[in-house]
């Protein structure tokens, strides 16, 4: 049947309309279904740009990356069911980044008690317990004597004072507190990590201090080294490199597993209250303090000082990982924690802005839920980066009254005898220090590795259930890893650039905006002319960008000319990095990396997506723009040589919304890529199964695929035979690239 035109409205009133109207404005003329008073003349055939020469497109990713040092706010939600969803997504967010999506197989903690020191009123022994087999969280539990019943519990991690655990500010650093009023006695100030333990167990709690990695007894890895070229292996490989990343693998990870380890552990000792547990932590031990508590919902009272903030997020890579503050920040992380009860402190460091910028956002969300109450802010703003002696009375009387100590008011400290560094350190002759160095380094993430081929493997699925499950492992992980779905068509815009009449066909192009992102896209669209158009639109994704549609005469590939003889229109777009993006037209095929600290990922993909990611998101405001147009019933989708990964991905996350996805893998692997500033360095793509894991999110929706030939017995099969849906994956089994463009488009239109 023959398709009626849509009248193409003039420019200057599309400028009179709302935003909200225009992508159905422009979406009639996007694709061609014109009525024109009169047509442009031919002109000479070139590719076809839509900005002038040399300009760029004006789009905020050409900007600056962000950086940890930037401004992170935090803006409450409007209802608790808003904040229910947004919870759940920074949530996921957050354990996908830190690698525990799903979480490692919790093994037996083979926990060693020893040493015990007995002082008047607590008693203090050293601990070592695995989270990993054969890696070893290390501490010091202090107890309380003549406590009776099960009592609240409090974990201590500490930040990077020298030496951690065993820290000293000595004789010089104490007077100079003294004098400041930021310490009151010796030796209190003197050992002030000792002393909050000490004042908390005089207060009738069971608390556990325990090492960062490679600080105290930690002994088996060192802390933030960054790359080391010779651990940058395609086996074998260790933390901080490109491997590592791929399974998002690094040192906030392990660190955050410890804690909820030492949390497994703690909660299971039978003096202690599982339901009466808090956590507090000043900078570094602050960062795990409110990272442990936004994704772990056992304890009841967190105080992470002089670490929350709008400023600088954690300068340390054991602060830092791969998507992990991504459209969010520490405030956001901290007010995961509402309802539970929330006390921090800020000082004079970047902490110093809270009370104007950060704080207040948190109150108006605890009393959005009911319990204003249960969010408190000292600004101690006099003072330095610390945890001194009045920022730790604050936390002491934060404590007393969300843990329900009882104790009368005020609570100040007391002197008491400090433990020696051999009273504390939990290796000795009888308990040796385990494996340690590189080659331990190795072999931990071998097995760490080794256990989520498991977890992938035992996800795998074979049934509807099972298939809703690894969906919602492999699925909320890309969701993550790409930060996007499909934008809504009313946030669009349109910008027409070019519409004249070519050799068989409508040439369309122009900007493609999204404001509320501050991006706009390159596109073109060709139109059939010769033939009725059959409301059908093929998104044809290359290397090049748009311009791998056409030849160098400017005249459309033969792929092109076949697809628009069959009545399809086809559209072309340049993705972030390709064509007008660039001065020269070449693709970009490096990532820019943070340039102040180039030598670890997190610092840069932690606060921007990946190159890749990117991409994706180009793609998916394409189809929802073609989707969004009346006259369109069907979208597909098509990468083939070199383009394949993006468009996986893409179908991945656009679902039903296309219809139909012909792509040629061409074996592509993120696991071949072993530098983290290639183009298509992805962190997390190898854990979640590499490119057959994103091509079986495309199940149960038709998918033709080329370039594997081990396709029947992948996790892309297994995903269309569970949904009932195996006749809807075509294998081509083709190698040279024109017969699979040929196939592809045969598949594509028949």
């Amino acid at each position: 049947m023959e398709r009626r035109p849509i009248l193409h409205l003039p420019l200057a009133y599309l400028s009179a309309v709302t935003p909200a109207h225009r992508v159905a404005i422009w979406g009639g003329w996007l694709f061609g279904l014109l009525l024109q008073v009169s047509l442009a003349l031919p002109v000479k055939a070139e590719v076809p740009r839509v900005l002038p020469p040399g300009e760029l497109p004006a789009d905020r990713r050409l900007g600056p990356l962000k950086t940890l040092d930037d401004y992170f706010p935090f803006t409450p939600a409007s209802t608790p069911e808003a904040w229910t969803r947004r919870a759940e997504r920074v949530r996921r967010q957050m354990l996908v980044a830190l690698g525990l999506w799903p979480m490692p197989e919790r093994t037996p903690p083979h926990a060693v008690i020893h040493g015990r020191v007995d002082r008047p009123e607590y008693t203090v022994e050293k601990v070592y317990l695995e989270s990993f087999p054969g890696h070893f969280v290390t501490g010091n539990l202090y107890r309380p004597k003549n406590a009776a019943g099960k009592r609240p519990g409090v974990l201590c991690p500490h930040g990077h004072w020298a030496n951690g655990r065993f820290y000293d500010a000595g004789p010089e650093n104490l007077k100079r507190e003294l004098k400041t009023g930021g310490e009151k006695l010796d030796p209190c100030g003197r050992y002030p990590l000792q002393a909050r333990c000490v004042q908390l167990a005089r207060m009738g709690c069971v608390v556990f201090h325990y090492d960062m990695v490679g600080y105290a007894d930690s002994v088996q890895l060192a802390h933030r080294p960054g790359l080391r070229e010779h651990m940058n292996t395609q086996e074998n490989w260790g933390y901080f490199s490109p491997q590592a990343e791929l399974r998002l693998q690094h040192m906030m990870g392990l660190q955050t597993y410890n804690s909820i380890r030492v949390l497994d552990w703690f909660c299971e000792l039978p003096e202690v209250d599982s339901a009466r547990i808090g956590v507090t932590g000043a900078s570094g031990g602050g960062t795990q303090t409110f990272i442990l508590c936004a994704i772990d919902d056992r304890p009841k009272v967190a105080f992470p000082a002089v670490m929350i903030s709008t400023a600088m997020q954690g300068g340390c890579t054991c602060e830092n990982a791969c998507y992990l503050r991504v459209d969010t920040g520490n405030v956001e992380f901290a007010a995961l924690f509402a309802p539970r009860a929330l006390g921090m402190t800020a000082a004079d460091d970047w902490t110093r802005e809270m009370p104007t910028k950060g704080f207040p956002e948190l109150q108006a969300h605890y009393r959005m839920l009911g319990c204003e109450d249960h969010v408190m802010l000292a600004p101690l703003l006099q003072f330095p980066h610390n945890y001194n002696y009045p920022s730790r009375l604050v936390m002491y009387r934060w404590m007393n009254r969300h843990l329900g100590l009882g104790i009368p008011e005020p609570i100040d400290e007391q002197p008491f005898e400090p433990l020696t560094v051999a009273e504390m350190s939990v290796w000795d002759d009888d308990h040796p220090k385990p494996p340690s160095g590189e080659d331990y380094e190795r072999s931990l993430l071998r097995w760490i590795t080794a256990d989520t081929n498991r977890q992938m493997e035992s996800l795998l699925p074979h049934d509807p259930t099972s298939l809703a499950k690894y969906r919602q492992i492999l699925g909320g992980a890309l969701e993550v890893m790409i930060g996007r779905g499909l934008p809504s068509p009313w946030e669009l815009e349109f910008d027409e650039k070019i519409d004249r009449r070519e050799d068989g066909y409508r040439l369309l192009g122009g900007l493609l905006r999204y404001p509320a992102k501050g991006e706009e896209i390159p596109v073109v669209a060709l139109v059939p002319e010769e033939t009725p158009w059959n409301g059908r639109v093929v998104i044809w994704v290359t290397e090049q960008g748009k311009q791998g549609l056409f030849q160098e005469d400017g005249r459309p590939i033969a792929g092109v000319r076949q697809l628009l003889a069959k009545g399809f229109a086809v559209a072309g777009l340049d993705l972030f990095g390709q064509g007008e993006f660039t001065p020269d037209g070449k693709p970009m095929d490096k990532n820019r990396l943070d340039p102040k600290r180039p030598n670890y990922a997190g610092y840069t993909y932690g606060y921007n997506h990946p190159l890749f990611s990117q991409r994706i998101h180009d793609i998916l405001v394409a189809i929802a723009a073609a989707r969004s147009l009346p006259e369109v019933e069907a979208v597909y989708l098509l990468g083939l040589r070199g383009a394949a990964h993006w468009v996986a991905a893409a179908r991945a996350q656009a679902g039903s919304a296309v219809a139909r996805a012909a792509i040629d893998t061409g074996g592509f692997r993120f696991a071949q890529l072993n530098s983290f500033d290639h183009a298509d360095f992805l962190p997390g793509a190898v854990k979640y199964l590499d490119l057959p894991g994103l091509l079986s999110l495309s199940a149960p929706h038709e998918l033709f695929v080329a370039g594997e030939p081990h396709l029947m017995d992948s996790p892309v099969a297994k995903a269309y035979a569970s949904a009932g849906a195996l006749a809807n994956l075509s294998q081509c089994k083709e190698n040279a690239p024109e017969k699979i463009e040929e196939a592809a488009i045969d598949w594509l239109t028949r």
